[in-house]
């Protein structure tokens, strides 16, 4: 980080009243974590969790890298989010409010969220659905979508949601691996004033076979779309929940219980079954909420993620409800009716905490400076006390942006690094404590040794680029990939670390001031480009520091005779996309202006301009796609997720 780098400290009144009030009271957690690593989560996990039976051992490394937490204990991650916060007294307190895309708000109390679930975990039950037994989920953002998973782990069923932006032959495989008994689904989802159907992509899955294992689909009405009944397995949940009790005893589970599988598919191989705990997954979710968000009781907390991902596991399903928050599930797009959606929701709701993702942030940007009617200037955000950013890192001129004109300057970004298999955040600012810079996720999580090493393990010095690891496990870590735990040591604890290391699979730097931690990008996204080895985000980001040209860029790489590698970027810009000279003179411009960021080695190759970017429904942009439109190879991936898929016939001209 060079010095010019703006520093932004926490508010002074803010922090005061935080639950990690300044660095000093960090660096205590840092220390306690470090003096005493299993007293400390020991210590938390009492705190924050009800358990059934108190576990008398915190860790087990004995069978490493397959380590438990509290395995000795029992509890119900259902029971934690929901009864205990009505034994507290908030039963009529407000425990999601829903948007629809069409703009119709519901409320519901923890009272009644907790009826709903019962409901459905006695429908279940009398479906035949038990402790151990696998169900998927396949549905859209929703009340229903929430208390489907919520009466799973009551009845100590393991949940697996499938993003409903997914294929019929992903459903698919994600079924077969799970050998689930039951599906929920509902008949479509709504999106940008669209019904677009679910059931019937079901109907496909179930026929492509390696499905023998479901018995029962259990089918939530949203829409008035046709969908066809099979007899004796297709059940609509409003007769399964139908005369059920809104009461239900938990199933009370050991602590190693899995809670979810949760799939992630890279481009090449089979989908990684994700296998989560139910102890220590739902203590870093409530933990990583109370501290990472500084939650509070009359906080409005809005996580924009879908629950078909990991994000929404976590930061919707289970910590927020567990500590008795009010959140907003929302069912739409950020663009739909327009792109003020967002800023209008959060005005309306008096949304005070705000976690989204950098595409979605830039992708706004765009359209607010190209229209005064959806800049976040035309909308009363001052309910808004914190903002935060998930899925990638965001590029200092995003972060200036979202800082300035969504939070007016006030709000701390706190800009989370994590992924699907760490369950919880890794690499946070706590708003309260932590002096932000824009681009950084800057330090650990209390208890979270994150280093950073080269390939053989071996630390190397601040301000040297390496491999992020973490030296000691914790408690919300993955267990295993579900049914291949071979494949879970040889991704995830390589003999190159002699199996001791976690492997994040992202590449890192620290800066050799401050000790700030930022994320390059993947390994595999970390270029070399003639014996320069640079992460594409450094690259994006000095595109996207061009604010008066660009929106947005992504980075990939592709062979080249001469450098070994070549850079090639895709970038989206403010105004029209252009071709012919006028494309030639913009893409020297951002040449120049990459090669005074960064130097001359980063100046791209190849720079294709279009009007968006490939990006799947939840804003991520599918980089492995644009690998193959730069390398000039045909599609063959899967590329039913995305939102926008006639934007890759754009991006594959030569322009």
């Amino acid at each position: 980080m060079s010095d010019d780098l703006k520093v932004y400290n926490p508010n002074p009144a803010a922090a005061a009243a935080a639950h990690i009030n300044g660095m000093a009271a960090y660096e205590a957690l840092c220390k306690e974590a470090e003096t005493d690593y299993e007293g400390f989560w020991g210590r938390l996990a009492k705190e924050l969790i009800t358990w059934k039976k108190p576990f008398t051992k915190v860790l087990n490394e004995s069978e490493a890298p397959f380590f438990k937490w509290f395995e000795d204990g029992t509890l119900n991650a259902s029971y934690n989010c929901l009864d205990r916060n009505i034994e507290r007294g908030l039963g009529d307190k407000t425990a999601i409010i829903f948007e629809a895309d069409g703009g119709e708000v519901t409320k519901v109390t923890y009272k009644e969220l907790l009826a709903k679930t019962c409901q459905i975990a006695n429908g279940l039950k009398a479906q035949g659905v038990k402790k151990g037994d696998r169900v998927v989920i396949y549905i859209a953002m929703s009340i229903d979508g929430v208390a489907a998973m919520q009466a799973c782990a009551r009845i100590g069923a393991t949940h697996s949601v499938v993003f409903g932006g997914f294929s019929a032959q992903s459903l698919r495989d994600r079924i077969e691996d799970t050998g689930a008994k039951a599906i929920i689904t509902a008949d479509c989802q709504v999106r940008g004033g669209k019904q677009l159907p679910l059931k019937a992509i079901v109907d496909e899955a179930l026929t492509l076979g390696g499905c023998d294992s479901i018995q029962k689909v259990l089918v939530v009405k949203r829409g008035d779309v046709a969908v066809t009944m099979k007899d004796g397995r297709d059940v609509w949940m409003a007769d399964v929940v139908s005369g059920q009790s809104t009461e239900c005893e938990p199933e009370w589970v050991e602590a190693e219980h899995p809670l979810f599988l949760l799939y992630t598919s890279g481009s090449t191989g089979k989908p990684k079954g994700v296998q989560h705990s139910t102890g220590g997954y739902l203590l870093h979710a409530a933990l990583t909420t109370k501290w990472t968000f500084d939650l509070k009781q009359d906080d409005v907390f809005w996580c924009t993620a879908d629950i078909g991902w990991v994000t929404g596991h976590t930061y919707i399903t289970y910590g927020p409800l567990a500590l008795g928050g009010t959140e907003i599930v929302f069912e739409g797009v950020p663009t739909y009716p327009d792109a003020g959606r967002f800023w209008k929701m959060i005005q309306d709701n008096k949304v005070s905490i705000f976690y989204t993702a950098p595409t979605a942030i830039r992708s706004l940007i765009k359209a607010a400076e190209a229209n005064d009617a959806v800049h976040p200037k035309s909308f009363n955000l001052s309910s808004l006390r914190i903002l935060g950013s998930v899925g990638e890192p965001i590029n200092p001129a995003a972060w200036e942006w979202y800082h300035q004109h969504v939070g007016g300057g006030r709000c701390p970004i706190v800009d989370t690094f994590w992924q699907t298999e760490t369950g919880g955040h890794m690499i946070t600012p706590l708003p309260g404590a932590t002096p932000l810079i824009p681009g950084s996720c800057t330090l650990p999580f209390p208890g979270i040794q994150a280093a950073i090493v080269d390939e053989t393990g071996k630390d190397v010095p601040w301000g040297q680029g390496g491999i992020l690891v973490v030296k000691r496990p914790w408690p919300s870590m993955i267990r295993t990939i579900w049914g291949d735990p071979e494949r879970f040591k040889k991704s995830y604890y390589p003999e190159d670390f002699k199996g001791k290391y976690y492997l994040a699979g992202d590449g890192a730097i620290r800066d050799e001031k401050t000790g700030y931690f930022t994320i390059t990008g993947r390994i595999d996204d970390v270029l070399n480009v003639s014996g320069h080895r640079m992460g594409t985000m450094e690259i994006e980001s000095a595109l996207v520091s061009c604010t008066e040209l660009v929106a947005e860029a992504a980075v990939v790489g592709r062979p080249d005779d001469t450098t070994g590698e070549a850079i090639c970027a895709f970038v989206v810009l403010k105004r029209s996309r252009p071709t012919g000279d006028e494309a030639k003179q913009i893409a020297k411009i951002l040449r120049d202006h990459v090669g005074k960021e960064i130097g001359p080695i980063a100046k791209p190759k190849d720079i294709r301009f279009g009007d968006n970017l490939p990006k799947t429904r939840s804003g991520k942009i599918m980089r492995r796609l644009l690998r193959s439109i730069a390398k000039g190879e045909a599609i063959t991936q899967d590329t039913s997720t995305l939102e926008n898929p006639a934007i890759l016939d754009q991006l594959s001209e030569n322009n």
